[in-house]
Order: structure tokens, then C-alpha cells, then sequence
């Protein structure tokens, strides 16, 4: 019989999907003093996904209920082992029904919810509309967390920022908070994919765009799990301070790529093959 693990309460978010729930997660989790989110299939805690795997990054919508619900055993039980060793006293968790939230809480050993939040209680008929039109419109999608962290679990992927703020009455001091906004694979839109020749592309415009550069050689990028390293060979003009001219290209290189592809660069590295004295 599986232990059961150490949490003094558990609330649940309740809402239809396509409401705001994502949007609004960060928010009711300050206001109800919840330590954790778990939030379709993911485990976030302050400005960190601490574990778990997303269902926005499923291929179908099945396989998204099911990664939302827990119900591999290697995603359940490492999110059990993380539950476990943070020990937080209050989670709250986000479902599009009582229903949902009951089979996740069950799938994590985790004590019936003791208090219910419906969407409801702390949004408009209009700004659900608005979270509606958002989601099956347009695709998007909110996850509870920061850009940085949600490019681990979304490489390639166009992601946008959004700030909140979260007021303390008591002090009367307010935070910033952010999360993130995607499209998930399984969108009705489609799906796409950006090709190392696009991002190649990129960076041989930027590099030859700079004064400086004679020209962009051999450019190589390596990625995986999220992340991308950059190799790029040029030659320069006589007469320019290579190292501030190889510190300008690492900057708008990867500033571009971000931007453009929503790539996490995590390091770019300059190699100065030739110079070019005419």
C-alpha cells in the first residue's frame, strides 16, 4: 500500500478548459498561500517548473488528457518522489472539472481537495469569453511559469511573456510575477517546426549586417532539450578590436535568434578565421 504523502491541504482550481484557469493560476495560488501548482502534468512552484511534463507538448489531445492526469507511471511517480521531498503544505491544482481534479489527486496519493475555487467565483462572463477566443482562435495557451523555464520543455517554439502583479494587502507591497504564452502542438491550427537552415539564415544576416565583419563563414547549431549552441567562423575587416567585435556578435546573434524563433541560445561561440585587409 503506497504511503501517503505529507500535505496539509490541497485546493481545487475548477474551471472548463479555454476559461483563464492557466492565466489566473499564479494569482489565486499567492491569494490562497498554495506552495504548488500542478497544472497539466507539470509541478511549478514560485518562478520554477520543478518537475513533470507538460500536456500543451503532447502530439493529440488524448495524449494530452492523459499526461494532465497522471496516468504514466514514471511521470506520476516522479511527481509523487518531488511532492515528497519539497513537502509543501498547501498545492493547488488546476482541473477542467471536480471530477479531473479528484482522479489527479488520487494518481499522486495526494488527500481529497478541502476546498473548491471555481473560475467562476474570481472572473467575468467576459473575461472567460476572452480567454476562450484566446485558446480556440488563436491557440493559445498559458502555463503558470517563466519564459526561461517553459523554453526547457518547448524548444523551437514562439513564446511570449506575460507580466502580472500580485498585491499583498497586508504589507500593502506588490510583486511582479510572469508567465508564459504558447501554442501547443496539438492545437487546431497545426503544428510547426523551426529548420536549422532558418536559424542559420538568421545568424548569417546578423553577423554580416556588422560593421567589422568581412564576412560570415561556417556557422554550426547544436540543439537539444530546449537549449542551442551556436558556432560561428567569420573573417574581419583590419583595424577592428576583435574581441569587442566578437562580443558584438555573440549579443545580437543570440538577442535575434531569441526574438525571431523563441530559441533558448545558451552559448555562442566565435571563432576569427582570417582577416581581410582591403
Amino acid at each position: 500500500m503506497e504511503k501517503e504523502l505529507v500535505v496539509t491541504e490541497v485546493i481545487a482550481f475548477v474551471g472548463p478548459s479555454g476559461t483563464g484557469k492557466s492565466h489566473r493560476a499564479i494569482k489565486t495560488a499567492f491569494s490562497t498561500h498554495s506552495d504548488l501548482i500542478i497544472d497539466d502534468g507539470l509541478l511549478i512552484q514560485g518562478s520554477r517548473i520543478v518537475d513533470g511534463i507538460s500536456a500543451k507538448n503532447q502530439a493529440t489531445k488524448i495524449a494530452a488528457i492523459k499526461t494532465a492526469l497522471f496516468t504514466n507511471p514514471a511521470h506520476r511517480t516522479k511527481a509523487q518522489e518531488t511532492i515528497a521531498r519539497l513537502k509543501p503544505s498547501r498545492i493547488l491544482v488546476l482541473g477542467t472539472s471536480w471530477e479531473m481534479v479528484a482522479r489527479i489527486t488520487e494518481h499522486l496519493n495526494l488527500p481529497v481537495p478541502e476546498q473548491r475555487i471555481n473560475i467562476e467565483d474570481i472572473a467575468s462572463w467576459e473575461d472567460m469569453q476572452k480567454a476562450h477566443y484566446y485558446r480556440n482562435k488563436m491557440g493559445k495557451h498559458v502555463i503558470p511559469a517563466p519564459t526561461v523555464e517553459v523554453k526547457k520543455n518547448f524548444p523551437n517554439t514562439f513564446i511570449d511573456s506575460l507580466k502580472i502583479i500580485l498585491d499583498r494587502k497586508d504589507s500593502g507591497r506588490q510583486t511582479i510575477a510572469e508567465q508564459s504564452v504558447i501554442r501547443p502542438t496539438y492545437s487546431s491550427l497545426g503544428y510547426f517546426t523551426i529548420a536549422e537552415k532558418v536559424l542559420m539564415e538568421i545568424t548569417h544576416n546578423v553577423v554580416n549586417e556588422l560593421p567589422g565583419v568581412s564576412q560570415a563563414g561556417k556557422i554550426k547549431i547544436s540543439s537539444g532539450q530546449g537549449n542551442a549552441v551556436i558556432d560561428i567562423h567569420y573573417t574581419a575587416k583590419y583595424g577592428y578590436h576583435l574581441n569587442v567585435l566578437s562580443r558584438k556578435i555573440q549579443v545580437k546573434v543570440k538577442e535575434a535568434l531569441e526574438q525571431q524563433t523563441g530559441l533558448n541560445v545558451t552559448a555562442v561561440h566565435i571563432l576569427v578565421t582570417n582577416l581581410d585587409f582591403l
